[in-house]
């Protein structure tokens, strides 16, 4: 394999990877809200949760984004 052809799948796999944050991201969000809506206080820790796993989330993209970033800029110095 070269190295051109590891990028380009590398770039491929960290597209995926934002994409897979962004979609938990969403899903958070709105369970977030959904759980805010019913005001269920049986739903308290699992909206905690919610709470701490959507800034993990959030993070791990914005890291994710970065080395994507790098892999882009690599494959235009090509």
């Amino acid at each position: 394999m070269t190295k051109q052809e590891i990028l380009l799948s590398a770039k491929e796999q960290r597209t995926q990877e934002v994409l897979g944050y962004q979609i938990n991201i969403d899903n958070y969000t709105l369970a977030i809200e959904q759980i805010g809506i019913s005001d269920d206080p049986d739903l308290a820790d699992f909206k905690n949760k919610l709470i701490e796993l959507l800034k993990t989330e959030k993070i791990e993209q914005k890291k994710t984004q970065i080395i994507l970033t790098v892999v882009e800029q690599q494959l235009q110095n090509m």
